[in-house]
């Protein structure tokens, strides 16, 4: 029996090559998503292997069917959309906190929506929020909320899909991603000191935990955060 496929939906950020690359060394097919097809190409060429890219925009929902309609046996859908907003109250931008909105409640839930007459019933789903859902700080009004509806989110689907799975996962600054190796010294020293092991996560450990949720078969409607004990400090 074929392996099944794998959909990545947000997959040209370092999070998601990692997770593509872990799932086509392991003989799956994978759909590779991005906003442009050329990015979305130069993955699966880079990744090699049976991969497929896809181009569409989450946070415009119309293009995510015909984008994913010849996509079939679906095995593991990932979602993991990242759209940086610094949106504060006192100074709100509708039109950014919208886009934000839509891409990640309403993107999210259409790609799932799009793919679940074409999934096993052994798939499961992941979705990625945020640290920021948990520990909000000035500009974050809107990533928090929509990375706390992130949470629930997972309850409705697996109660809905049954049984399908579905988790989420709530990555730390991930110290080994170009955006946060490019920050000054002062600023990684003080988030280090601020988690319990003295580091921040690395892709590799945010990798590993993305497979334990899509892979074992007992851990369903799951919050976990990876953060390097971010939350007891």
């Amino acid at each position: 029996m074929a392996k099944g496929t794998v959909v990545i939906a947000g997959a040209t950020n370092e999070l998601g090559k990692a997770l593509a690359k872990h799932y086509v060394d392991k003989g799956h097919r994978v759909v590779v998503s991005s906003r442009t097809m050329e990015r979305a190409e130069a993955l699966a060429k880079e990744l090699g292997g049976d991969c497929v890219p896809v181009a569409f925009d989450l946070a415009e929902p119309h293009s995510i069917a015909p984008a994913l309609k010849n996509i079939d046996d679906v095995l593991r859908v990932v979602v993991m959309g990242i759209y940086r907003d610094d949106n504060k109250v006192r100074e709100y931008n509708v039109d950014e906190a919208i886009k934000l909105v839509t891409l990640k409640l309403v993107g999210y839930t259409e790609v799932i929506h799009v793919l679940h007459p074409k999934m096993r019933p052994d798939a499961s789903i992941l979705i990625y929020g945020g640290l920021a859902k948990d520990q909000p700080y000035p500009g974050s009004t809107t990533i928090t909320t929509v990375n706390g509806a992130m949470s629930t989110l997972i309850n409705s689907l697996a109660i809905e899909l049954s049984p399908i799975r579905a988790n989420a996962i709530h990555p730390g600054q991930v110290g080994d991603t170009p955006a946060w190796m490019a920050k000054p010294k002062e600023v990684l020293d003080n988030l280090k000191s601020r988690t319990a092991m003295g580091r921040l996560v690395t892709v590799a450990e945010v990798t590993d935990a993305a497979v334990f949720l899509l892979e074992n078969g007992g851990v369903n409607g799951v919050n976990l955060r990876v953060d390097g004990g971010r939350m007891m400090k």
